[in-house]
């Protein structure tokens, strides 16, 4: 790999950043299927008492819940709460991680996308579950089904913001630059030089 300036890596993002948005938009559904497949997991495992299933459909996922609706009247009726997430939300930092990897140059790219990709999978996971709790837990005739104290409930927004606002911008940088520091000793070297 022949080291490059820092103008030049940034202009090759620049120009990856087009195609990898589009490619991103175009393969939703199929990268969303890995983090409904650990939504399915992890809320079997801690939620099991909450959620009855998960449904996917395109960029959606959807949680299917044992609670009753707003305004359903009586205990006895078999309405049950769906709570869509919408995984773009979470992973939109996918695309720039993608133009990074891609402007970067070194060996191996497909294979240090499909690690990244792997390593963000569960970060978009406790994005979405963090997302459908934070619904729930919002919903006045639905939040007083669930018995949840107001600790828990500060909980759930913490981890909302979290899982919305930093991880899904930040954890893609983290990742892309423990995969590539290499590339960034060389860049730091040349700029000293």
């Amino acid at each position: 790999m022949a080291t490059r300036s820092l103008p030049s890596f940034l202009l090759l993002v620049a120009a990856w950043l087009v195609p990898t948005f589009f490619i991103w938009w175009l393969a939703t559904p199929l990268l969303a299927w890995p983090v409904a497949v650990l939504c399915q997991i992890v809320t079997r495992i801690g939620f099991a008492d909450l959620v009855q299933g998960i449904e996917q459909s395109v960029e959606m996922i959807t949680f299917v819940t044992n609670l009753r609706a707003p305004g359903t009247l009586s205990a006895a009726a078999k309405a049950v709460l769906e709570v869509p997430s919408n995984v773009r939300l979470f992973s939109f930092g996918l695309p720039l991680f993608a133009a990074m990897t891609l402007a970067a140059r070194e060996a191996h790219p497909l294979r240090r996308l499909a690690i990244g990709y792997a390593a963000l999978v569960p970060v978009q996971t406790f994005s979405v579950i963090a997302d459908f709790l934070k619904n729930v837990v919002s919903e006045p005739g639905v939040a007083s089904q669930l018995g949840y104290a107001p600790w828990q409930r500060e909980v759930v927004t913490f981890c909302y913001q979290f899982g919305t606002l930093i991880l899904p911008a930040v954890a893609p940088a983290i990742v892309w630059v423990l995969l590539h520091r290499h590339f960034l000793e060389n860049l730091s070297a040349r700029h000293e030089a």
